[in-house]
């Protein structure tokens, strides 16, 4: 989705601009923050569509620009950048509400990938909404409307959690594997990091929109297979 803004929050002049020719060749503009209260000033503007972050920063860290900006209810997708094999870093990033990660050292063509999958989950051909909503309990997904309230108060979701809890409302009583939902839903192939990623967005939207997250009634773990939405009483 060339011709999108993204902001680079990187605070090595050299790598900052080198993404930033690689992402400019490739059609985007591309915003620069040196420091993590650069970064919050820019993502506040509302001028960037989507936030490369690196999760090493000399004031503020990438993990609590992340936080902040989800607080405030800012839901622009936000990939994390981390070091190789931390993968603290990567459970603890999807946590505070990162939509994805890519590990460094990482070539042009993987980034933009990862950037490509994450602006067309956010306001592409898989954010198209329908004229529908589904109830649950005091929950409403407005389809068309892309909002969640809960007891007649919004739910801030981030783009990647809605897109998947949108896919699992949809397809009531339907069984999708982690695999599955991968392919659908982040837009990439299988790992074993990536399936612990999508298991952290399903307790994210368990603990906003369950009574009981550790026994969830509607967002439901089936054993051995993955997980699917239901209505049925148990």
């Amino acid at each position: 989705m060339p011709g999108e803004t993204i902001l680079v929050v990187e605070d090595e002049s050299s790598v900052a601009r080198g993404i930033e020719y690689g992402l400019k060749a490739e059609g985007y503009s591309v915003l620069i923050a040196a420091t993590g209260k650069k970064a919050l000033e820019i993502a506040r503007s509302g001028k960037p569509q989507l936030i490369l972050l690196d999760i090493r920063l000399p004031d503020l860290s990438g993990f609590d620009i992340c936080r902040v900006l989800r607080e405030e209810g800012r839901s622009l997708p936000i990939l994390m950048v981390t070091a190789k094999d931390e993968e603290v870093d990567k459970v603890l990033g999807l946590e505070l509400g990162a939509d994805d990660y890519i590990v460094k050292p990482f070539g042009l063509r993987e980034l933009v990938s990862r950037i490509r999958a994450a602006l067309r989950r956010a306001y592409g051909e898989l954010s198209s909404p329908s004229a529908e909503k589904v109830a649950f309990a005091d929950v409403v997904v407005d389809l068309q409307r892309m909002r969640v309230d809960r007891a007649g108060q919004m739910v801030y979701l981030t783009p990647t959690e809605y897109r998947l809890l949108r896919h699992l409302v949809t397809h009531t009583e339907q069984v999708f594997s982690r695999e599955s939902l991968l392919e659908i839903v982040w837009g990439y192939d299988n790992s074993v990091d990536s399936q612990r990623t999508v298991d952290v967005h399903v307790r994210h939207l368990r603990e906003k929109l369950e009574d009981d997250p550790a026994d969830p009634r509607w967002l439901r773990t089936v054993r051995g297979s993955g997980y699917i939405f239901t209505l049925k009483t148990r």
